[in-house]
């Protein structure tokens, strides 16, 4: 079926049992699914002559099925499990007698320059030997005229594929409809390829081998990191571990990078372990030189994170992405931005028996508590991330016809959410742990996302009598935790109460100081008198 993507195709031989109806109808779902039908016969005839005995009420399909994901030992019985997902839902009696993958793997055809040899010096044979000078002089000659045929001076700007032989009777090669054939052309390559010592590779197979370096590369990097936070024998062992890995690496590198040079591709493999060698454990991070073991794991938690999630949604096709998936993201996470970028504010307020519009935060603020929030939530994530890895490698708990599967995830999924909203309440209260510390210690109080408690005298501008005070009885000799004026209202905090104490701002000043061991000088004979 056109537009339909895909990444194995097993030929599979579906044996399908009924009536002619069922037969049809196998088939119409087949078509449904993209999935080509090869060929179509009785049970026991055709191929299966003499190899199944004969049945009239089956039939057997030759039907190549499609379907996304990796290449490995459970590709054959990946397409099997699709056979018997669609025989569920449709209600049909059909077996996947065999399954067979279909290897179509392209194969790197070396690319070449068509281009001119006429500027190249005549060969003339000459009557006697040539003197040193003159094999010198011709020797010169014909260096530069291959210099110049290398730089691209002499192209026709004709490009074929294949080996040398080939391209160039391809590039002398008389094509209906493009220009007459010249004898004098010749081709060099692109690239650099087609030596003897070089193995070409085919491009899926290249690509899984370039994989599987960069994991021995990633191993062998934390490998690395282990042993230098490590000390006495322990350092050998993982340093060995990260030697074995370099060497697995750079057996699997031997002749993939360069165009296929041995050597190159050595030396390009030394290059990038010597990078990742160097980023890892002499850069600057944080306090300390080079990554820790908990970095490089969160590294490659959010790596595979990202691969996972793509993997899980690449299905789709870019119309549904655009018709649904797109707005219908852009929309929650936009909504959930701004509904949430109050969140840990209100859970920090609610702690202080406050409200986040007591605490007046700007909205930048806002934003960055949103994005912690967020950053918690990333870890919900993960679980669909590794559904969709262990979807793309065929594992079997998560196979089409594996009813376990589906409650696992969903039972794992809701654990990891329950644990993110334990990381946001655990962030917000350990904040709140650390202002009544600092509070009970009289010393500055940290910051929480743009809330900046300080120290402060607070000189009332009325009377006792008439002080508007909610939560407890001002005492100005003594200095308070001020989160500021919101709203026309000043929130303290009463520390030997454990409350929040909140008055009308235009009935008092407020008068910052260092820390909370100094004693507020202050005396209600210098307010006005009421008339």
């Amino acid at each position: 079926m056109p537009g339909i993507r895909y990444d194995q195709r097993v030929l599979v031989l579906v044996e399908v049992r009924g009536e002619q109806r069922d037969w049809d109808e196998a088939e119409r779902l087949f078509g449904q699914q993209g999935w080509p039908v090869v060929t179509a016969f009785a049970r026991g005839e055709g191929p299966s002559r003499g190899v199944l005995r004969g049945a009239a009420s089956a039939r057997l399909c030759s039907v190549e099925v499609r379907f996304f994901g990796a290449r490995n030992r459970r590709t054959e019985r990946a397409a099997a499990w699709r056979v018997e997902r669609l025989a569920r839902a449709a209600g049909l009696e059909m077996y996947a007698r065999r399954c067979e993958l279909v290897d179509r793997d392209r194969e790197q055809l070396t690319g070449w320059r068509a281009h001119t040899v006429a500027h190249r010096p005549p060969r003339v044979p000459h009557p006697r030997p040539l003197t040193s000078v003159a094999r010198l002089r011709r020797a010169a000659v014909v260096s530069r005229a291959r210099f110049w045929e290398r730089s691209g001076r002499h192209d026709t700007g004709m490009v074929v594929t294949g080996r040398a032989s080939e391209a160039r009777r391809l590039s002398r090669m008389d094509l209906p409809g493009g220009s007459a054939p010249a004898a004098a052309i010749d081709v060099r390559p692109v690239y650099g390829r087609e030596r003897s010592h070089i193995v070409q590779r085919r491009e899926e197979d290249g690509r899984r081998r370039v994989y599987r370096v960069v994991a021995w590369l990633l191993v062998m990097t934390f490998c690395a990191v282990v042993a230098r936070q490590q000390s006495g024998v322990r350092v050998w062992v993982w340093a060995g571990a990260a030697t074995l890995c370099f060497v697995g690496g750079a057996r699997l590198a031997y002749g993939i990078f360069a165009a296929g040079g041995r050597v190159a591709s050595l030396l390009m493999f030394g290059a990038v372990a010597g990078y990742f060698l160097v980023v890892s454990i002499g850069a600057d991070v944080g306090d300390d030189r080079g990554w820790t073991p908990v970095q490089m794991l969160s590294i490659f938690a959010i790596a595979a994170t990202a691969g996972g999630i793509w993997l899980l949604v690449r299905q789709w096709t870019w119309g549904e992405w655009l018709a649904w998936a797109a707005p219908l993201v852009f929309t929650a996470v936009v909504s959930f931005v701004v509904a949430s970028g109050s969140v840990l504010h209100a859970l920090y307020a609610d702690s202080l028996g406050l409200t986040p519009d007591d605490l007046d935060v700007p909205g930048i603020w806002q934003a960055a508590s949103a994005a912690k929030l967020l950053s918690l939530l990333g870890y919900a994530l993960f679980v669909p991330a590794l559904w969709g890895i262990a979807k793309h490698v065929h594992a079997p708990l998560v196979s089409p016809v594996e009813r376990l599967g589906v409650p696992l995830y969903v039972l794992t999924q809701v654990t990891v959410l329950l644990v993110c909203m334990w990381g946001a309440l655990d962030s917000a209260r350990g904040a709140v742990d650390d202002f009544r510390t600092a509070a009970v210690r009289k010393t500055a109080p940290p910051s929480y996302f743009g809330v900046e408690p300080e120290w402060t005298c607070v000189e009332p501008t009325v009377p006792a009598a008439r002080l508007g005070s909610r939560g407890g009885v001002l005492k100005p000799e003594r200095p308070y935790l001020s989160f500021g004026e919101a709203g026309g209202t000043v929130s303290l905090w009463n520390e030997p109460a454990g409350t929040a104490l909140q008055m009308p701002a235009e009935q008092v000043r407020l008068v910052p100081v260092a820390d909370g061991r100094v004693r507020c000088t202050f005396s209600y004979e210098r307010v006005p008198k009421d008339d």
